[in-house]
C-alpha cells in the first residue's frame, strides 16, 4: 500500500526526531571524551565484504541480508552491520599509517530481513565504536566502559556486563572439537537450525534461544578451560580493568555473539527491564577481521547498540529525552492587511536568533492566540491596528496573559532579555 511504510520500517516524526537528535548529540560528545572520531560509511557495500567479514555461516549472511545486483552485474548488499565496512575503510584509506589504534564511531541505518518486533526493525539505527590497531586488553575495557558511561549519563542503572572469552584460533580449535563431540551426543535434543550449525559453526549452538538447546548447552564444556596462556592472561587483564573502574560483570560461558569474526573478549550489556530480550549492546575483539578483509594481521575491538532498542529501554525506565522545542515567539497579524508586516517581523526575529512562528491560514486574532498557545510560544507579538501607526506592537506574555505596548525598535532587546533571564 502506498499509504503505509514497508513492514519493518518506521517514520520518526517531529516531536520524536528531536529526541533522536538529543541522543546523537550526547553520543558525539561522549565519543569525543574517549577520543573517538566519527566515520560515515556507504549504505551498501560489495556483498563479498560481508560474506568474508561477517561469515558465510552466520544468520545475517544466510538469511537476513538485502542483496541485489546492480546494472553492472555487481552483487551489492545494504549494510547489515558496520564493523566490516569500518575495516574496509581502514584499509582503503590507509588509516594504519595514522596514530594507532584508529578510534572510530558511526551512527546510522542498518538493514536486516528479520522478524519485526518491539525495538527491532528491518531498517534500524545503530551506534557503534571500533578501535583498530591495538591488542592491548585495556582497549577492550575502554569500549565496554564507553557504553556503560553513556547509559549512565542517560539515566539507565542496574546494567550488567555479560562477559566471556572465546579465545584465539589456536585454542578455539581444541574447544570446537570437544564441543562438537559433546553436542553430537545430544543431537536428538537440538533444534533444526542447531543441527545445521553442528558441523559448520558449532559455537553458534551455545547462543541459541530455543529452550531445548538451552537445556543441552547448560552443561556444555566451558571455554575457560581451553584458553591458551596468552588468551587467559588477556582475559584476566580485561576483568581487572573493569573491576578497577567499578564496572559490574558476570561471566557467561555460553556467550559467543553471532558473528564469525570475534576472538578473545566478547560481551553484552544487559538490562532486566527489557524482559526476555535483555541485551542493549554487544561486541568484542576481532583480531582476524582485518586480515580476512585483505589487510595485514591487525587487532581490533568494538561494539554496536541498536538505538530503537535503547529508546525502548529509556521508555521502560521512565526516562524522557527532550522533545520538540516550542517557538519563543508567535507573530499574530491583527488583520489580513497586516500579514506582510507580520512576515517581515517574523524574518527579523529569526535573523536575530529568536525562534518564531506565525499564522499561515488567515485565522482570526482569537484563533491565532489559541494556536500560539497550542504551539507553546512564550510570547505573542500582535502586529497592526493603532500600534502600527505609532510604530509599536503589542507583546503578550502567554503564561499570564498580560499585554503591553513595545516600541518596534526595542522589541529585539526586550525579547532577548525576557527569554534569557
Amino acid at each position: 500500500m502506498l499509504t503505509t511504510a514497508p513492514r519493518g520500517t518506521h517514520d520518526i516524526l517531529p516531536g520524536e526526531v528531536e529526541k533522536w537528535q538529543h541522543l546523537e548529540t550526547m553520543i558525539r560528545f561522549h565519543c569525543r571524551l574517549f577520543g573517538y572520531g566519527e566515520i560515515r560509511l556507504p549504505l551498501f557495500e560489495h556483498t563479498e565484504l560481508f560474506q568474508r567479514g561477517v561469515g558465510e555461516t552466520t544468520d545475517i549472511v544466510e538469511k537476513e541480508m538485502y542483496t541485489f545486483t546492480d546494472r553492472g552485474g555487481r552483487s551489492l548488499t545494504l549494510r547489515p552491520e558496520a564493523t566490516a565496512s569500518t575495516v574496509r575503510a581502514y584499509l582503503e584509506h590507509n588509516l594504519n599509517g595514522a596514530p594507532q589504534p584508529a578510534k572510530l564511531y558511526y551512527i546510522g541505518p542498518m538493514f536486516r530481513y528479520d522478524r519485526p518486533q518491539a525495538g527491532r526493525y528491518r531498517q534500524f539505527s545503530q551506534f557503534g565504536v571500533e578501535a583498530i590497531g591495538s591488542a592491548d586488553p585495556t582497549v577492550d575495557a575502554e569500549v565496554i566502559l564507553l557504553a556503560l558511561d553513556l547509559y549512565a549519563k542517560l539515566g539507565l542503572s542496574d546494567l550488567t556486563v555479560q562477559l566471556n572469552s572465546i579465545g584465539c584460533p589456536k585454542c578455539r580449535r581444541q574447544y570446537r572439537d570437544t564441543l562438537v563431540k559433546y553436542l553430537s551426543q545430544q543431537q536428538n535434543e537440538l533444534c533444526d537450525s542447531c543441527l545445521g550449525r553442528l558441523e559448520r559453526n558449532p559455537l553458534r549452538v551455545l547462543d541459541c534461544k530455543e529452550d531445548a538447546c538451552r537445556r543441552v548447552t547448560k552443561n556444555a564444556p566451558e571455554f575457560s578451560g581451553f584458553l591458551c596462556a596468552e588468551c587467559r592472561e588477556h582475559f584476566e587483564l580485561v576483568k581487572g580493568c573493569l573491576e578497577r573502574a567499578g564496572a559490574r560483570y558476570e561471566l557467561n560461558s555460553n556467550l559467543v555473539r553471532g558473528l564469525d569474526y570475534y576472538t578473545k573478549t566478547v560481551f553484552e550489556i544487559t538490562w532486566s527491564g527489557l524482559g526476555a530480550q535483555t541485551a542493549l549492546c554487544g561486541g568484542g575483539r576481532y583480531d582476524g577481521l582485518v586480515e580476512e578483509c585483505g589487510g595485514p594481521p591487525t587487532p581490533g575491538v568494538g561494539f554496536a547498540m541498536g538505538l530503537e532498542r535503547l529508546f525502548l529501554a529509556l521508555d521502560q525506565a521512565g526516562i524522557e529525552l527532550p522533545g520538540k522545542e516550542a517557538p519563543d515567539v508567535f507573530v499574530a497579524a491583527l488583520t489580513r492587511e497586516d500579514n506582510a508586516t507580520a512576515f517581515e517581523l517574523l524574518t527579523w526575529l529569526r535573523r536575530a536568533g529568536i525562534s518564531a512562528e506565525k499564522d499561515y491560514l488567515s485565522r482570526s486574532l482569537r484563533a491565532q492566540l489559541k494556536h500560539a498557545n497550542r504551539l507553546g510560544a512564550s510570547f505573542t507579538v500582535i502586529v497592526g491596528g493603532e500600534e502600527a501607526v505609532r510604530n509599536t506592537v503589542s507583546l503578550r506574555n502567554m503564561a499570564d496573559g498580560s499585554q503591553e505596548e513595545i516600541r518596534l525598535d526595542d522589541l529585539i532587546s526586550v525579547l532577548t532579555e525576557r527569554l534569557h533571564c
